[in-house]
């Protein structure tokens, strides 16, 4: 998994995973997936994500399982 962030643009791009694309689809207008062939989401952007999050405070918890 990759999260990327380009602040000219004020993008947020999550790659999943590094299966081939097969359709993208726009969820909104600052919203768009892309699915492989099985329609799992391989990457997840987002656009203006200042708008609606705090980019400046990203973090990442990982919990061991029991």
């Amino acid at each position: 998994m990759q999260i990327q962030y380009f602040q000219d643009t004020d993008t947020l791009l999550i790659t999943f995973n590094d299966n081939v694309i097969f359709e993208t689809k726009d969820i909104n207008e600052n919203t768009i997936i892309e699915l492989d062939e099985n329609g799992n989401v391989v990457s997840m952007t987002l656009e203006h994500i200042k708008n609606f999050a705090n980019i400046n405070n990203l973090s990442f918890q990982q919990f061991a399982t029991s």
